[in-house]
């Protein structure tokens, strides 16, 4: 994995960043990396609230956002930016708005490396919008001062339009920062970690595979 000067993440919901960047960021930290995770909403409208209830509407934003800090401190993220936006509204918000948002953090910070949602195939409407905003900003940039941006791309046929994944990274020796991150957010990943525990302890393929192989498209200014 190449050294990066400082590294920003910027997802829209808590838990985006812990299925599949969990453990690029804790590579990262080991390696000495700043990293800034810019968490635009508190994904206060999941849509998980527990069977009994454990939450309300009224109390889920608190217990995303301890999660959140649970997740970030799994992974050694000294930077946590909590943007305040609203779950679900995000790509309502005003174009030019969020493209200054993810202006201002990179005049701020001067990443040499952006992660985000790569626009078009991140499935749900707050990805593709920050997907969008992330690219619209860094548009703006020259080539010379514009960042390197990886992103995440999982929609259904995406590498038939796309490609295949052109950065991956063994973040094997991550794994377990990369659980505690995805057990920090329990509330949202309660399920699918009751599926997918079991699968890594005997050692299936395939949830080894995710588990120990981050993939990236390194997205292309033209």
């Amino acid at each position: 994995m190449k050294q990066e000067k400082h590294v920003l993440v910027i997802f829209p919901h808590p838990d985006d960043e812990a299925f599949g960047v969990s453990g690029t960021i804790s590579a990262h930290r080991a390696a000495g990396t700043p990293v800034t995770y810019a968490c635009l909403t508190l994904g206060e409208m999941g849509r998980n609230l527990g069977n009994p209830p454990f939450a309300t509407r009224e109390s889920l934003p608190g217990i995303r956002k301890n999660e959140l800090l649970q997740a970030a401190k799994a992974m050694d993220i000294q930077d946590l930016r909590m943007m305040g936006f609203r779950d679900k509204t995000i790509e309502f918000e005003d174009d030019t708005k969020m493209k200054q948002v993810v202006l201002d953090l990179i005049d701020e910070l001067q990443p040499t490396l952006v992660i985000t949602f790569y626009p078009g195939y991140s499935v749900h409407p707050d990805h593709e919008a920050t997907g969008r905003a992330v690219v619209a900003a860094l548009s703006e940039l020259s080539p010379e001062e514009r960042p390197t941006l990886h992103c995440l791309a999982f929609s259904n046929g995406h590498e038939d339009e796309v490609g295949a994944p052109d950065v991956i990274h063994d973040v094997s020796a991550f794994a377990e920062q990369k659980k505690d991150a995805m057990r920090a957010h329990l509330s949202q990943t309660v399920w699918m970690l009751a599926d997918m525990e079991p699968k890594w302890e005997v050692g299936v393929p395939e949830a080894l595979a995710w588990l120990h192989r981050e993939r990236f498209w390194t997205y292309k200014f033209d």
